[in-house]
């Protein structure tokens, strides 16, 4: 096992700079997960701690070593695939052995890995069978197997559950984390669902445009994004962004927002009249009257919440409640937001106040 450290990553195709100065510290042992939008740079990066990107500048170590001219067969990393990558022609045995093969490792080594590699992943009975005769997870499986059989000193993951199904996608998120929990081998996982992100890393990057927005743990990023667009992205459904004016009387701050006038704890800072974003997750919305007064539009059961988007001036919002009450669409709703779980931004710069 090693830790990663990127220092000032930059990363251009001819003229075109796609990754802007990253630096990021990944601990041994540590499960961090890279998420953002499509096209933030995140497979790139991965890509380049591979070896399969050349870096155009900055540094990159893999324990006290120094890797840029490494190549990727040497880095000692294992690398796992969103189209799983698997030879059609080998069996689920002879995919997970292969790469030991080129090694020349001993049989007995390479026997010993792959069964123990087959009984941690539950692919005991299909070691003789070809990928075509197993299902998507349980290809994926093998493209794990055929990483952990190297036991290498970090395990690289790009979006490998994007071509499950939905429930599939659930069962193999906690299989990953109970794997990396059992191995204790530093992982680096991209992905563009932050579900996921929140799901399984112990430290999140969120990338965006090639920068890294924030680091932290999934409910420090939850619980106090940095800037709008981390409030945006981190959270299903998204927080609501409300713009608003500050406005200061008798000592206490409260926001002009259409209407309605938003209250604040004490804790928030603004200048009066400030422009600013008034951030408000769903499930911090409650029925109640002094806040918000909203049109309902859609209702969205799920079971065991209700999802209620409703129009307040001419934006969408939504709230989330657990109780069931009955809203019915063209309803005039009250909310109340939750005063110490309000997020409050800057207009101008995004900036967390």
């Amino acid at each position: 096992m090693a830790s990663v450290t990127i220092r000032d990553l930059r990363k251009s195709f001819e003229a075109l700079e796609v990754i802007h100065g990253v630096n990021i510290d990944i601990a041994d042992g540590e499960f961090v997960v890279l998420v953002g939008p499509s096209g933030c740079g995140k497979s790139t990066l991965l890509r380049m701690i591979a070896g399969l990107e050349a870096v155009t500048s900055g540094k990159i170590f893999i324990g006290e070593r120094f890797v840029n001219n490494v190549p990727p067969k040497d880095r000692d990393i294992a690398m796992v695939f969103q189209s799983y990558a698997l030879y059609p022609h080998m069996t689920v045995a002879k995919n997970m052995a292969f790469a030991l093969q080129l090694r020349r490792t001993d049989r007995k080594t390479v026997d010993e890995r792959v069964k123990a590699a087959a009984e941690i992943l539950g692919l005991v009975p299909y070691l003789d069978r070809y990928p075509r005769q197993l299902s998507g997870g349980q290809r994926q499986r093998v493209a794990m197997g055929r990483a952990i059989v190297r036991d290498p000193q970090v395990f690289l993951f790009d979006e490998p559950l994007s071509n499950l199904d939905a429930k599939l996608r659930v069962q193999m998120r906690a299989e990953i984390k109970e794997l990396h929990q059992r191995l204790k081998t530093t992982t680096v996982f991209v992905t563009h669902d932050q579900v996921e992100a929140m799901t399984m890393a112990d430290k999140i990057v969120v990338m965006h445009d090639g920068l890294v927005e924030q680091i932290g743990t999934p409910l420090e990023l939850y619980d106090r994004p940095g800037n709008l667009f981390v409030a945006g992205f981190m959270g299903s459904p998204a927080m609501n962004m409300i713009e608003g004016t500050a406005k200061k009387a008798d000592g206490r701050l409260s926001i002009a927002a259409k209407d309605a006038m938003l209250s604040l704890t004490e804790d928030h800072r603004a200048e009066d009249g400030q422009k600013v974003i008034y951030g408000i997750r769903p499930e911090h919305l409650e029925l109640g009257k002094g806040g918000i007064s909203a049109q309902v539009v859609v209702v969205e059961p799920t079971g065991s919440e209700t999802h209620v988007v409703m129009r307040f001036g001419e934006q969408d919002i939504t709230a989330v409640f657990r109780e069931r009450h009955k809203f019915q669409p063209g309803q005039t709703v009250e909310l109340l937001p939750r005063a110490p779980d309000v997020h409050l931004f800057d207009a101008a710069s995004g900036a967390r106040i």
